[in-house]
Order: structure tokens, then sequence, then C-alpha cells
């Protein structure tokens, strides 16, 4: 099936997207983890940065990354018209 070059550009800004918040996910997930001895010099509310991030940091960060995807899917959805909802 041949797709549309509206498709095409419609899929590159979906995998443009995922491809950043995957990136955000890596960093926060593993390089935080691996440079942790070096971050723990640096306090958030009392603790140390490597222990907020293992605690709560991260798990905000994951619910920002779902919401910020959830809500630019939903513009490029009507952006491009595939948005579910009203039907009219």
């Amino acid at each position: 099936m041949q797709l549309s070059e509206r498709h095409q550009e419609y899929w590159r800004k979906n995998l443009r997207l995922t491809a950043v918040l995957l990136a955000i996910w890596f960093v926060v997930t593993f390089i935080v983890i691996y440079f942790a001895r070096e971050l723990n010099e640096i306090v958030i509310f009392g603790f140390p940065f490597a222990f907020y991030m293992g605690a709560q940091g991260s798990l905000i960060i994951y619910v920002l990354i779902i919401w910020f995807y959830a809500h630019r899917m939903n513009q490029l959805d009507k952006e491009f018209g595939v948005h579910e909802g009203d039907e009219e």
C-alpha cells in the first residue's frame, strides 16, 4: 500500500516525537543512575539528586512524558484529520 505524502509526514512527526521522548526516558532511567555518585553532590529538597530521581523524580518525569505524548498526538491527529471522538 502506497502512503500519501500527508500520511508520510504524519508518521515522520510521530516517529520524531517518539524518538525524542525515548531519548529523555533513556537519560532519566540509565544515565542518571550511571552518574549517581557524581550527581549526589546536587541536593534537591534535602536529598541527593540520584536518590531523589530514583525515589520519585523519575516517576514524575515518566508521567510528564506520557501526558506530553498523549497531548501532542491528539494535536497531530486533529491536524491530519485522523482524530477520534466527536464524529459529525
